[in-house]
Formats: C-alpha cells, sequence, structure tokens
C-alpha cells in the first residue's frame, strides 16, 4: 500500500496533536482546561506578581508613561528617551543603555558615542572579520 507525502505529513501530524492532548489531559486532571491552563496564558501578558504594577523606565526621577511604549522598552523598563541617550542616571551612577546587551552599563564600558559597549562590539567586529576572511581567502585558489 503505497502513501502520498501529504498522507504521511497528515497522518504524523494528527499523532503529534494526539500526543498534546494526552499531555493536556495528564496536566489539568482530564478536563482539557485546568488551573495550568490559565496560568500559561497568565505569564505571557504579566508578570507572576498579578501584573498590577505599571511599567515604569528604570532612570531614576522619568515619568515617561510606557503603558502604550514597544514590547521591547516594556521588556527592558527602559523608555525610548533613555534607550538612546548619551548618559542616564540609574543607581545612583552615570550609565548608558546598551542596544547589544539591553542593560545600561556604566559610560567608562563604552567608546566614544557608541552605543554598543567593548565588549559586545569587539565580539561582533571578530564576527564580521571571520566571515569576511572565509570569501577572501577561501575564494583564490592563485
Amino acid at each position: 500500500m503505497t502513501r502520498s507525502k501529504a498522507d504521511e505529513k497528515r497522518s504524523l501530524k494528527e499523532m503529534t496533536e494526539d500526543e498534546e492532548e494526552e499531555k493536556d489531559e495528564d496536566s489539568t486532571g482530564a478536563i482539557g482546561f485546568g488551573d495550568d491552563e490559565k496560568k500559561k496564558k497568565d505569564k505571557r501578558g504579566s508578570s507572576a506578581a498579578g501584573g498590577s504594577t505599571l511599567p515604569s523606565c528604570q532612570v531614576e526621577n522619568c515619568t515617561a508613561d510606557m503603558t502604550h511604549a514597544k514590547a521591547y522598552h516594556r521588556r527592558h523598563r527602559v523608555c525610548e528617551f533613555h534607550a538612546k541617550t548619551p548618559t542616564a542616571q540609574v543607581a545612583g551612577l552615570h550609565q548608558r543603555f546598551c542596544q547589544q546587551c539591553s542593560r545600561f552599563h556604566e559610560l567608562s564600558e563604552f567608546d566614544d558615542a557608541k552605543r554598543s559597549c567593548r565588549r559586545r562590539l569587539a565580539g561582533h567586529n571578530e564576527r564580521r572579520r571571520k566571515s569576511s576572511s572565509e570569501y577572501h581567502g577561501e575564494g583564490s585558489n592563485h
């Protein structure tokens, strides 16, 4: 008996769905919509502590309203202005937000006005050098 690839994919997908349903039944007491399912949905949208606290920028004395900010800024607790500013007062220190690390570092960890710390820039440059040498070095047989 020969089966087409579409039939094989369909049956494989059905087996996978059946296994997932069995796992769901095991974790929720065979009902399908137990407390575990609700917890999974709650974790995505808010913090585990109930989500009653509004997102706020971690820069001292920043009063930016982040309720409508982009998800990136809410996740890293930095308003759009302070993500791009050259200096900000965080934890009593003058710091800058690193675009690569997505966190604040002391100003001494940055070169001039760059927005990525030296450590991450070094890794980035290393990868660039490595990939460019592969193109130039291996391609020529003179």
